[in-house]
C-alpha cells in the first residue's frame, strides 16, 4: 500500500514524528541541501560530546551493545514502519553519500564518491556523480548505476507495486545513465530538484531494489548485500538482537571494534540494563541521567549514606519514630513497623549496589535534532479561528518552558526561533516576530476580537454575531462542541479555573454614587442599588455562579469568593457613603466565554514513564493560558495510543510533539506545513500537517524552494514560508530536545552526536595508558 494517506503522485519523503514519550528520540533519516557557513551568529548551539579520541588512541577489538527501543520491524529504511533502529543499521551497514557533521551539513563522503556535482542546469539539471574506485559491495560486486537506477525506479512513485512510504525527489528523476566509465552515473532530472544530495542515502543494491518481492519482503529481515564498515551477521527477533560485524571487504579506515550489537531495551529498563552491563551505550532521560551523575559522588563525607535515594529523604526524628515504633510494646504495629524497616533496608541496598555499578558510565549530553512544538489543532472548535491561536501563542512565555527543561541540564536555553532549521544550523534563522511574543493584553484582546469575553460565559445574548466565520458553520451544523464542561473521553483532570480566575461578577457590579440605599428618580432602568449586607450576599451568589459556569464543580468557591470580599472596598455592589469612588472595572483574569459556552481546550499529554518533562511543560502552558482566560481540560494518555489516537486522528486542541530536525526542509517540511486538502470522499488529507492549519502561500513558497537551485535563494524562501508559519499560529516552536546517552567511560567517538551522522568506524575503546611517569612513556 504505497503512499499512506498521501494523495498518488504526490507522495513525499515521509519523516518519523519523535514523540515525547520516552527519552529516546527515534532518529530520523538525515541529510542535507548545502555545505555553507552562513547562518544565525546568534543561534545557541550545542557541540557534540561523543569523548571525541584520535584513531590512534582507540584500542582494536571489543563488542559495544548498544541500546535501542525495540528491534526493527524491518532494514527497509524506505518503508512506512522503519524506525531510529533501522536507520542506526543502515547507518553502519550500508552506504551515505551525504553525512551530516556536526552542524548538520552534509559533506561528501570520500569513502563512497569522488566528486558530485550539478554540471548542467538547462535544459535539465544534471548531476554527475563519480564513485570511489574501491566501493564495493560485500558479494564482490562493484558499485554502479545499475544500482542507482535499481532504486530510482522502486521510489519513483511509478510502480506501484513497491511499498515505499516516500519518493520525494525520485518523482522528479527523467533517467539515469552510465557516464564515461561503470565510475560515472548520470542523474537527469526532469524538473529542477535542490535537495538532490538527499538521494541515494542510504543506497541500496540492487539485489533488494531490482524486483518488488525483494523491496518489500526481502530486506525486511535481512540484506542481500551491504557495503560498510560492518556487516549483518544476525538479525534474532525473539532476543530483540541485530548483530553486526566487522566488513572484512571494507576498503575504509577499518571499524575498530570488531561486532556491535544493538540490544532492544525499553526506556523504563535501562537503568537495570546499565548496572548489569547488557549495554553499554543507551539514550536515557532525565531521571536517570541524575543517577548516573550522582553515581559519581559517591556516598556522603566519611562514607556516610548517600543523599539519594530510598530512605535518603529521612531526617534524625522520622528515624527515631521508626525505631520507636518496630520496638513498641504494640507486637502489631512493632511488627509492622519492622517488616517496613527491613523492605526500606533492603531497598536502600539495592539502589547503593546500583549507584556503584552505574560509576563506570558518565553522561554525553547535546541538543537532539529534532525540536518539541506545542501544536493547535486548527480543524475545527474554537482553534478553527486563528485570532484565538494567536491569542494562545501570545500568551507564552517560552523562556520559561525553555528555561524548564534545558537550563537544568547546563544547556543552551534558548527558545527556537524556526519551524525549518535548528539553531546552529545553516541558514537558521529566527522568524517567530512575525507572530510576536508574550504580550497577554494582546492576547486578551484578541480573544475579545473573536467574540470570547467574561459576559460570554455567564450568560447567552439572543444576538450575539462575534466569532469566526468556521465557528458559526460548525454551530449551524452542530459540530462546535469539544468546549464548556463536556470534557474529552478519558479527562483526568481541568485546569480551566480552580479558583485562580476569580472576578466580581462581569456586568453585575452595580455602585450607588451619593444617595440612599434605594433612592432612585426611575430614570435608571435596570439599575438596582443595594444595602450592604445584600449586596455582599448578592454578589457572592453572583460570581458563585459565574465560578460555576467556568468549571462546571464549585471547588474552592467558597474560599475563593471570601478571599475576593476581603480586597479593598468590600464586596461589588456594596453601598458606600457620599464620596466615595466607584471601584475600577475588572480588567483581571476570569474565565472566557461565547453564548454561555467557556472556553475550555483540550490538552492531550502522554502518561508514560519519561515524559515527565512534557507534562511539567504542559502544566506550565496551562497555568499561562488561565491567566488570560482559557481553561484547558488536561487528558493523559497512553504512549501507545498518544499518536494513532489523538494526534494523527486530530482528537485534540493542544498537543505537544516533535518533529526531526532536516537539512532538507525544503522536501522534508513540505508534507508537515501543507494546506489540508480535501480527497475525492469528502474526507481531508493532511499528509503530516496534524495542526490542519496551512495556506495556499506556504505550499507554494516550499514548491519555489525545491526547485530553487541557487542556495541563497533557496533559503530566503525557506525563512519566508517559515514566517507565515509562525503567523498562522498552528505550530509553536518551544525548545530543541535534549539529548542524554550513558556511556560506558571506556568508550570514545560515542555518545550524544547532536546532528552529526556517527562515524561506526572509529567507535572503541581507548587504549590504555602505559604505566609510569609520562616522560617515560612511549609517544
Amino acid at each position: 500500500m504505497s503512499h499512506v494517506g498521501v494523495p498518488w503522485g504526490t507522495a513525499r519523503k515521509r519523516r518519523s514524528l519523535a514523540l515525547l514519550t520516552t527519552g529516546v528520540l527515534t532518529l530520523p533519516v538525515l541529510a542535507g541541501c548545502t555545505a555553507d557557513d552562513s547562518g544565525s551568529a546568534t543561534a545557541a548551539a550545542a557541540p557534540q560530546d561523543v569523548a571525541a579520541t584520535g584513531r590512534g588512541s582507540v584500542a582494536a577489538g571489543g563488542t559495544v551493545h548498544w541500546a535501542i527501543d525495540s528491534a526493527p520491524a524491518t532494514l527497509n529504511a524506505f518503508q512506512a514502519d522503519a524506525d531510529g533502529s533501522t536507520t542506526r543499521i543502515t547507518g553502519a551497514v550500508l552506504p551515505t553519500l551525504f553525512p551530516l557533521d556536526a552542524r548538520g551539513r552534509p559533506q561528501l563522503n570520500p569513502d563512497y564518491l569522488e566528486s558530485a556535482k550539478v554540471i548542467e542546469r538547462e535544459p535539465r539539471q544534471v548531476v554527475r556523480y563519480k564513485l570511489n574506485q574501491k566501493a564495493v559491495w560485500s558479494n564482490g560486486r562493484e558499485i554502479g548505476a545499475p544500482d542507482f537506477v535499481a532504486q530510482w525506479r522502486a521510489l519513483s512513485g511509478r510502480n506501484s507495486a513497491y511499498w515505499t512510504a516516500r519518493n520525494a525527489g525520485y518523482d522528479r528523476i527523467a533517467k539515469i545513465e552510465r557516464g564515461a566509465d561503470d565510475l560515472e552515473v548520470r542523474v537527469t532530472f526532469a524538473k529542477p530538484y535542490a535537495d538532490w544530495r538527499s538521494l541515494f542515502s542510504p543506497l541500496y543494491p540492487k539485489e533488494v531494489t531490482g524486483a518488488p518481492n525483494n523491496f518489500n519482503d526481502g530486506a525486511r529481515t535481512t540484506l542481500a548485500a551491504t557495503a560498510g564498515p560492518f556487516r549483518l551477521s544476525g538479525v534474532d527477533a525473539k532476543a530483540g538482537e541485530v548483530t553486526l560485524v566487522r566488513e572484512p571487504r571494507w576498503w575504509g579506515k577499518p571499524a575498530k571494534l570488531e561486532s556491535l550489537v544493538f540490544r532492544a531495551v525499553a526506556p523504563k529498563d535501562r537503568v537495570q540494563a546499565l548496572t548489569e552491563r547488557k549495554v553499554e551505550v543507551a539514550d536515557i532521560d532525565v531521571g536517570t541521567a541524575n543517577r548516573v551523575a550522582s553515581a559519581a559522588r559517591g556516598n556522603g563525607p566519611n562514607g556516610q549514606p548517600l543523599a539519594h535515594g530510598p530512605g535518603a529523604a529521612d531526617d534524625p526524628a522520622a528515624a527515631m519514630r521508626s525505631w520507636a515504633m518496630a520496638y513498641g510494646s504494640n507486637e502489631t504495629e512493632a511488627a509492622a513497623a519492622r517488616a517496613a524497616r527491613e523492605k526500606a533496608r533492603a531497598a536502600a541496598e539495592a539502589y547503593t549496589a546500583e549507584q556503584n555499578a552505574l560509576r563506570s558510565y558518565a553522561v554525553r549530553k547535546s541538543l537532539e535534532p529534532a525540536y518539541t512544538q506545542l501544536a493547535l489543532n486548527g480543524g475545527s472548535g474554537p482553534l478553527s479561528d486563528e485570532r484565538v491561536r494567536r491569542a494562545v501563542a501570545r500568551a507564552l512565555n517560552r523562556q520559561e518552558l525553555v528555561d524548564t527543561v534545558l537550563k537544568p541540564l547546563g544547556l543552551p536555553a534558548v527558545p527556537l526561533g524556526s519551524h525549518v532549521a535548528l539553531a546552529g544550523q545553516p541558514g537558521y534563522q529566527d522568524g517567530s516576530g512575525a507572530l510576536g511574543g508574550e504580550d497577554k493584553e494582546e492576547a486578551r484582546a484578541l480573544l475579545a476580537d473573536a467574540g470570547w469575553t467574561r459576559e460570554g460565559a455567564i450568560k447567552k445574548p439572543g444576538n450575539a454575531k462575534a466569532g469566526s466565520e468556521a465557528e458559526k458553520k460548525n454551530d449551524k451544523d452542530g459540530k462546535n462542541g469539544r468546549s464548556g464542561n463536556e470534557g474529552p473521553r478519558g479527562v483526568e483532570g481541568a485546569n480551566g479555573d480552580d479558583g485562580r480566575n476569580g472576578g466580581h461578577g462581569d456586568g453585575l457590579d452595580i455602585v450607588g454614587d451619593d444617595g440612599k440605599p434605594g433612592d432612585t428618580d426611575g430614570t435608571t432602568t435596570g439599575l438596582r442599588i443595594l444595602a450592604p449586607a445584600a449586596a455582599a450576599h448578592s454578589a457572592a451568589l453572583l460570581r458563585q455562579a459565574g465560578h460555576l459556569a467556568g468549571t462546571g464543580i464549585l471547588k474552592d468557591a467558597t474560599a475563593t469568593i471570601a478571599a475576593q470580599d476581603q480586597r479593598p472596598g468590600g464586596a461589588a455592589g456594596a453601598y458606600a457613603p457620599a464620596g466615595t469612588a466607584a471601584p475600577a472595572p475588572e480588567t483581571g483574569r476570569g474565565p472566557l466565554g461565547k453564548d454561555g459556552q467557556p472556553l475550555n481546550l483540550r490538552f492531550v499529554l502522554p502518561s508514560g514513564p519519561g515524559s515527565e518533562p512534557l507534562r511539567a511543560v504542559g502544566g506550565k502552558i496551562s497555568a499561562m493560558l488561565d491567566s488570560i482566560g482559557i481553561g484547558t481540560s488536561i487528558t493523559r494518555v497512553s504512549d501507545d495510543s498518544y499518536f494513532q489516537d489523538h494526534i494523527a486522528a486530530g482528537d485534540y486542541d493542544l498537543a505537544l510533539y516533535s518533529w526531526p530536525a532536516t537539512a532538507y526542509p525544503a522536501t522534508d517540511n513540505r508534507p508537515i506545513y501543507a494546506k489540508p486538502v480535501p480527497a475525492g470522499d469528502g474526507s481531508l488529507v493532511v499528509e503530516q500537517n496534524y495542526t490542519r492549519v496551512g495556506t495556499d502561500h506556504i505550499d507554494q513558497l516550499f514548491d519555489k524552494a525545491v526547485s530553487e537551485l541557487d542556495e541563497g535563494a533557496a533559503r530566503d524562501l525557506m525563512n519566508q514560508a517559515d514566517a507565515r508559519i509562525w503567523a498562522a499560529a498552528g505550530s509553536i516552536p518551544l525548545y530543541q530536545r535534549p539529548q542524554l546517552v550513558a556511556a560506558d567511560e571506556r568508550l570514545v567517538n560515542v555518545g550524544a552526536f547532536g546532528f552529526g551522522t556517527p562515524h561506526y568506524q572509529d567507535i572503541g575503546f581507548k587504549r590504555p595508558q602505559p604505566a609510569g611517569p609520562p616522560a617515560q612513556r612511549k609517544q
